[in-house]
């Protein structure tokens, strides 16, 4: 686990720079103006921006790259961000996709610059007030650790508790969509409690009622569970076979009495819940501390379902697509996601005959795009669950998403 405090680390720096690693950088175009801290070394983004804010603020508009490098692809390839700052200090409420934008064209490059402190067990984890510094390395952009106690906020600076480390995609997406499952996977199905009838019989159930419950070996009075009712099956769109079902939110209960039949007060109800419904863990279960990186062998899966059932897909939408840990996928891969060419007329012959040949014409497909990059957060045997992390057009169920 990783100590909040190491003076060594700040050492560390100062000596590397002192040596020599911090080398001139290349001929870029000046950051913008920033409030300079003199403690600290290199130009620090002082105000009061998440990282995600910076890497937008700097580039204008969302820029896709071309997709995650091939599996340990040197690090002289990495290209940095255009306004990429010397130095950068965490916020509350970074993630370190989006700290990595800042940094570089392609957050996944994001493994391959890390400088490991050796004074650090677990390099991965950075927390609020900590600063990254930008140096060069024998030729190479390497990013270093500085451990701080404070968090710059706007004009003034405050001192915060550094008990959580910044998440690798936003906390509260995640947590949203595990609270109020809408997509579930047969393996959760089947490992669930249900609901087994209410105290006064109802066939309605709703806020205020309390249930009984059954398969909460483990429940304790105060847990929270999610009520859901499984919907229409999720079919693999390659072999139409089932691999999980819509998940329909219903309600929220709090265990009163432990036991098999376990006791739960209904809290929140969305709609009427109905004995069979299924009794889910609404904390979340999903390790959110994993670096970006690509995935071990090539995928290529396509978008099954969207939580909330929309259509149109945008960034931080959770979605499941038709390929899991079986296929390699683990969390924090990085895909790309394409939308599919569509078909269109050969007009080599347009003109010809006054086109009275239009029905004969060939049809010829124009090549995907690019659209997206999605990152997965979850993966089942056949499904991953995962997040639009950047969204340059309209994406849709049953596009593609694969290694680039």
């Amino acid at each position: 686990m990783l100590t909040k405090h190491s003076p060594l680390v700040a050492m560390g720096v100062s000596v590397m720079l002192l040596a020599g690693c911090h080398a001139q950088r290349p001929d870029v175009p000046p950051a913008a103006a920033v409030k300079q801290d003199d403690s600290i070394q290199g130009t620090v983004v002082g105000d009061d921006r998440t990282s995600l804010q910076a890497a937008a603020d700097a580039a204008g508009a969302p820029q896709l790259s071309s997709g995650p490098p091939a599996r340990g692809q040197a690090a002289a390839h990495v290209q940095l961000a255009a306004d990429a700052p010397d130095s950068y200090t965490v916020k509350p409420g970074d993630t370190l996709w989006g700290i990595a934008k800042t940094f570089l064209r392609d957050p996944w490059y994001w493994p391959e610059i890390w400088q490991a402190n050796p004074q650090v067990e677990n390099p991965h984890l950075i927390y609020p007030g900590d600063v990254l510094h930008l140096v060069y390395v024998e030729g190479e952009p390497r990013i270093v650790l500085e451990r701080g106690d404070t968090v710059r906020v706007g004009p003034r600076l405050r001192s915060e508790a550094r008990e959580v480390a910044i998440r690798t995609i936003p906390f509260q997406t995640v947590a949203a969509f595990m609270s109020k499952p809408s997509l579930l996977s047969k393996e959760q199905i089947s490992s669930a409690g249900y609901v087994l009838s209410s105290r006064d019989e109802h066939e309605g159930i709703a806020e205020g009622n309390t249930v009984y419950a059954r398969g909460l070996p483990d429940a304790q009075i105060g847990t929270r569970y999610a009520l859901v009712h499984v919907g229409d099956a999720l079919r693999d769109p390659d072999d139409n076979s089932i691999v999980g079902y819509n998940g329909v939110y219903t309600g929220s209960g709090r265990v009163t009495r432990g036991g098999d039949p376990a006791t739960l007060l209904v809290t929140d109800s969305a709609q009427e819940t109905e004995p069979g419904d299924k009794v889910l863990p609404s904390n979340l279960d999903v390790a959110l501390d994993f670096m970006p990186s690509p995935p071990n062998r090539s995928v290529s899966a396509r978008i099954m379902a969207v939580s909330g059932g929309v259509s149109v897909i945008g960034q931080y939408a959770v979605v499941v697509i038709n390929r899991g840990a079986r296929d390699g996928l683990m969390p924090g891969n990085v895909l790309s996601v394409y939308q599919t060419g569509q078909e269109v007329a050969d007009n080599e012959k347009h003109g010809f005959l006054n086109g009275s040949n239009a029905f004969f014409q060939k049809k010829v497909r124009v090549p995907d795009e690019i659209t997206g990059t999605f990152m997965v957060f979850k993966t089942y045997e056949r499904i991953s669950y995962g997040l639009i992390m950047e969204a340059k057009d309209l994406i849709h169920v049953r596009d593609r998403v694969s290694s680039p």
